[in-house]
């Protein structure tokens, strides 16, 4: 014959099972943290050796405003550390960039 508390327990035996497999399901079914977090971070495409200097996309603007080009938009700057985006010249758009230099050029395609 069994003892009693053996047969007590049972019902509290399953029901902790069936909490313990219920979390090992949720658990296995989620992606990590880290695979989430690398996903949201945005790339780019430069090289590990590349040095990305300080300059602002603000410093940008104020050097294209200063040569002369309206509404600045898009600033973006690449691995070179050239600031590119769009303006007007004269009421046109155009393309333009902004050297490391601080030298300031309309891009050609």
């Amino acid at each position: 014959m069994k003892a009693a508390y053996t047969r007590d327990t049972l019902p509290i035996k399953i029901v902790l099972l069936a909490i313990a497999l219920a979390l090992l399901t949720v658990l296995l079914q989620a992606p990590p943290a880290r695979a989430q977090d690398q996903a949201a971070q945005p790339t780019n495409n430069c090289a590990p050796g590349d040095q990305i200097d300080s300059s602002t996309a603000e410093q940008a603007r104020a050097k294209l405003e200063a040569a002369g080009y309206t509404d600045v938009t898009g600033l973006n700057k690449g691995c070179d550390n050239v600031w590119h985006g769009q303006a007007r010249s004269g009421g046109n758009p155009v393309n333009v960039m902004v050297a490391p230099d601080g030298s300031v050029n309309q891009e050609t395609d």
